[in-house]
């Protein structure tokens, strides 16, 4: 199920069969848990220049007119799965319904303004998602546009990586834990 909030979307998944991608993720860290993170860049060509120079693979990619998705391989990108869009116009994002395919609909205001994120090596993830992100590196933390960021902290193991907490800005959000992942409110 996916659930906008403002211009951004929150993907709950549930594997429904056997040997997928997203469901050996959950068995390798032994349930509920927050797994992959999408980012919204502008350029494809950069884009996968920027993966070729840092030696970063595309496990699965899909090609439409309004927008290009590519999953990075997971060996490459430690503490979460990460996908990049390239969408045409920018904002628009096909997998949030009808509306938002090829265009930006109006949408209740509110927006998810960051992703913390657990990495047995936060230092060195945090700098690998900013290389590939283009993103400025602040020790554990990056700011990306539109003032959203992600934060990097340590895990005890690679069994306990991935998203620990999401923070949204939406009008009468309560605290809440969502799939092993918390939630509160900017």
């Amino acid at each position: 199920a996916v659930y906008a909030v403002g211009d951004t979307f929150v993907e709950v998944i549930s594997p429904t069969q056997p040997d997928t991608a997203a469901g050996r993720y959950l068995d390798r860290r032994g349930g509920d848990c927050g797994y992959m993170a999408m980012f919204e860049l502008d350029d494809e060509t950069a884009t996968r220049d920027r993966l070729d120079r840092l030696g970063v693979r595309i496990v699965w990619q899909t090609g439409h007119p309004d927008i290009v998705d590519l999953h990075l391989h997971p060996k490459d990108m430690t503490g979460a799965i990460v996908a990049l869009d390239i969408t045409s116009p920018r904002g628009s994002w096909r997998w949030g319904g009808p509306a938002w395919a090829g265009s930006v609909p109006s949408h209740a205001p509110g927006a998810l303004m960051s992703l913390t994120v657990a990495a047995v090596d936060p230092d060195k993830t945090a700098d690998r998602w900013a290389a590939v992100l283009d993103a400025p590196p602040d020790g554990r933390r990056l700011a990306l546009e539109g003032g959203q960021r992600v934060t990097f902290v340590g895990a005890a193991d690679p069994g306990s990586e991935g998203i620990v907490a999401v923070t949204v800005d939406f009008a009468g959000a309560q605290d809440a834990t969502v799939c092993g992942v918390r939630f509160s409110e900017d």
